[in-house]
C-alpha cells in the first residue's frame, strides 16, 4: 500500500477539458482544471502565515492560474485529503510543523475533508489557534 506521501507524489500531468456535469457550482461544459494531488500542495504552500482561503476560492484561484474558470470539485476533495495526510506523515517523522505544507489554511471545521483525516482534528484545530484563524 502507497503511503500518502507517495499518493502525493504519483499520477499524471494535470487537465484542462470540459466539465461532464454541473456539481458543487460547477456547470456542464465549463472550461475545467482537474489538478494534481502535487498542484493543491505546491498552492496551499503559497498561502501566507495567518491567512485562510476557502475551498472555493482555493478551486476558483486555481482554475485562473491554469486559464481554466472552474477546478474539479470532486478531484480537488481527494487531493485536499492527500495533502493533509502526506503532510501529517512528514510531520511525524520530523516533529517540525513549519517544514509541511499548512493544510490547515484551507481545511478548517466546515471542510467535509476534515472528518475524514486519519489523525482526527485536534492537530488542525492547534494550527488554526497558533496562527490566529478562525474556525
Amino acid at each position: 500500500m502507497k503511503s500518502w506521501t507517495e499518493k502525493l507524489n504519483s499520477g499524471g500531468p494535470h487537465e484542462v477539458k470540459a466539465a461532464p456535469i454541473s456539481i458543487a457550482g460547477m456547470k456542464a461544459g465549463e472550461i475545467m482544471l482537474v489538478p494534481t494531488a502535487r498542484q493543491v500542495d505546491d498552492f496551499i504552500r503559497t498561502l501566507p502565515e495567518g491567512k485562510h482561503m476557502d475551498v472555493k476560492t482555493l478551486r476558483k484561484s486555481m482554475a485562473v492560474q491554469h486559464g481554466a474558470q472552474v477546478t474539479c470539485p470532486i478531484t480537488t476533495g481527494f487531493h485536499l485529503r492527500t495533502v493533509a495526510e502526506a503532510a501529517y506523515e512528514a510531520y511525524r517523522q520530523t516533529g517540525n510543523v513549519n517544514a509541511i505544507t499548512p493544510f490547515w489554511r484551507v481545511l478548517d471545521a466546515r471542510t467535509p475533508t476534515l472528518s475524514k483525516l486519519s489523525f482526527g482534528t485536534a492537530f488542525v484545530v492547534e494550527q488554526r489557534a497558533r496562527e490566529g484563524l478562525k474556525e
